[in-house]
């Protein structure tokens, strides 16, 4: 299972410190940055993440972060992401609990401390993804790794996956069925394809290209997906953020 999640810090090299922990925890993967309220706001309602890690600094007076962002994010959303609270500060643990963080952390980061965080996080969410999928066609039940799948490529209202063996499977429900049950590592990147991305070796935004199975197949992106390609990039490259 791989988790997603965002990071609000008003402080450049902050948010690379944050990225760098990281490195020990491959299973979680960051959509992106923000470096302001609103923007923290547009990307929480535009990329979903799983959780959110919140800098504040209340001695910062030029900083519009603060823990007010998680009351707003009710007006537009009932279930709002996991908040874990970044600051130096520890005397401002108990307002953090009180407008409802997840966890509070102090900076800069212990690796322990996080680790502890992100275990916890997980036993909340103890569901874990399924690596295997059913596929059924007619009365043919195939029960497929989800680590063999490469893509999937509609095809009207069936859906064709292709396996890293070279095999093709044809599923009679629609990819939007399956853009939604997947976990975290597949993105749909065009109407009609959807990629595994442990497969992906190569975008070419210039020419709309993503390149799988170490550059042997290539298919198109679409500008509607666009969102979903630069998250793709950020996961397995969070360093280019």
């Amino acid at each position: 299972m791989q988790y997603s999640y965002l990071i609000v810090d008003d402080n450049k090299d902050n948010i690379q410190e944050t990225l760098s922990k990281f490195e020990a925890f491959p299973e979680y993967y960051c959509v992106g940055a923000a470096e302001n309220r609103e923007d923290a706001i547009n990307k929480i309602l535009e990329l979903q993440p799983q959780i959110v890690f919140l800098e504040i600094n209340p001695k910062n007076k030029k900083s519009n972060l603060s823990l007010s962002l998680i009351s707003e994010l009710y007006r537009f959303i009932d279930r709002i992401p996991y908040f874990i609270a970044l600051t130096a500060l520890p005397k401002f643990a108990f307002e953090a609990i009180q407008a409802g963080v997840f966890d509070y952390l102090l900076t800069p980061l212990n690796p322990f401390d996080l680790r502890k965080s992100l275990l916890k996080f997980q036993k909340t969410n103890p569901t874990v993804a399924s690596n295997t999928i059913c596929i059924r066609s007619y009365g043919d039940y195939q029960f497929i790794s989800l680590n063999d799948i490469v893509y999937l490529k509609a095809d009207n209202n069936t859906t064709d996956f292709f396996l890293q063996n070279g095999r093709r499977l044809t599923a009679y429900k629609t990819l939007k069925h399956y853009e939604n049950n997947l976990p975290f590592y597949f993105f749909r990147i065009h109407n009609s394809y959807i990629v595994n991305s442990n497969f992906v070796s190569r975008i070419n935004t210039g020419k709309s290209l993503c390149y799988l199975n170490n550059s042997d197949l290539s298919i198109s992106f679409s500008k509607t997906f666009k969102d979903n390609v630069d998250t793709l990039i950020k996961k397995i490259a969070p360093e280019y953020l």
